[in-house]
């Protein structure tokens, strides 16, 4: 989850009990879970991928590797 905002906290306090717990702020799993949207978000300039045009999920995998393949390759 992402951090929780200063306006939203003091808003949930002064609804007291009804304000609902705070939410749970992960440090590591943050990091983590942005690395990977960066991914998904790099993977989808591969016009391929975006739209998926493979109907097959074997072809779609493949596609899926060959872009990590080209985004892991110093240069790409």
């Amino acid at each position: 989850m992402c951090p929780e905002r200063e306006d939203a906290r003091f808003h949930r306090v002064k609804r007291g009990a009804k304000g609902g717990r705070p939410p749970v702020f992960d440090r590591e799993q943050y990091a983590g879970r942005n690395v990977v949207e960066r991914l998904a978000g790099r993977l989808k300039d591969f016009r391929a991928m975006a739209t998926r045009y493979e109907k097959r999920g074997r072809n779609f995998l493949a596609v899926v590797l060959v872009a990590c393949v080209l985004l892991w390759l110093p240069g790409a």
